[in-house]
């Protein structure tokens, strides 16, 4: 299992703390480079399920998404903390082009990231 990096957990833990959806960072992870803004995890997952009831075929599934009901007699353990980035109007990057147009939703295991930096990378879709 590989460790994730101390100052990505750090930012990853600052967008959960102060619910900021405004941080640009770009990764590259097994097969991929992804760029975008970090949202904080309960943000990331009501959009998610905000997406999928408005699909007639998907809407089944927006119940997984849905916050837990009653989460705060769990003790804290070792797994407190960030353990994924949250991305939304995020495009993998592929070759000079950015996919989805739009901007999608990802979500990363910080200990999948290799390389990361702040900011989007721009790209280019001619």
């Amino acid at each position: 299992m590989t460790h994730p990096d101390d100052l990505l957990v750090a930012i990853a833990a600052m967008v959960e703390s102060r619910h900021s959806s405004q941080m640009s960072l770009t990764v590259v992870i097994p097969g991929a480079v992804i760029t975008g803004r970090l949202a904080p995890e309960a943000l990331w997952k009501e959009r998610v399920a905000e997406v999928l009831r408005d699909s007639e075929h998907l809407r089944p599934f927006a119940a997984v998404f849905a916050p837990p009901q009653d989460d705060g007699d769990r003790p804290p353990g070792p797994s407190d903390g960030p353990t994924h980035l949250h991305f939304h109007v995020a495009r993998i990057l592929q070759g000079s082009f950015g996919i989805p147009d739009t901007g999608g939703m990802y979500r990363v295991a910080l200990k999948d990231v290799s390389a990361w930096t702040i900011g989007d990378i721009g790209y280019s879709d001619q």
